[in-house]
């Protein structure tokens, strides 16, 4: 399983709109100058979002997007699966009903099927809140004498 750059530019445009978007909507184009993303990349990756209900939009002057819920509503596990759709590691395990001829017999399905649960249940365990709240401790200047 790899995360593709849509799955990671979501994430760092929902943190963004975590920081800058507590009290108003943030315009896409200082999400894209503050996080180094391209602006058109962006809004491909908005509908998606969008359509899922987790952000908020206002058209026209002072426009822009906010987050519809709070950061610690948020997993990591939600807005990949928004942007990447499944986190199986194999096809297999795409769907909730295994489809596969060989699925009865299959030496290695449970070893697929541990690794989609460790992922999952630790990707579902990390908030947006979690990320900012660890930023925010490593970033606090530390002196040593």
């Amino acid at each position: 399983m790899k995360i593709s750059t849509k799955g990671r530019y979501a994430l760092r445009m929902m943190l963004d709109l975590s920081v800058y978007g507590k009290d108003s909507f943030v315009a896409l184009k200082d999400i894209a100058e503050r996080q180094k993303i391209s602006k058109k990349y962006l809004e491909q990756i908005v509908p998606l979002l969008n359509k899922s209900g987790a952000l908020r939009t206002n058209r026209g002057y002072q426009g822009g997007y906010m987050l519809a819920k709070s950061p610690e509503e948020y997993t990591v596990g939600d807005i990949l699966r928004i942007t990447e759709g499944s986190l199986a590691p194999v096809s297999c395990l795409d769907s909730d009903i295994n489809v596969c001829d060989r699925s009865a017999s299959c030496i290695t399905l449970p070893l697929w099927k541990g690794l989609y649960k460790a992922v999952n249940d630790y990707l579902d365990s990390v908030t947006l809140q979690d990320l900012l709240d660890n930023y925010d401790k490593l970033s606090v200047d530390e002196y040593y004498i």
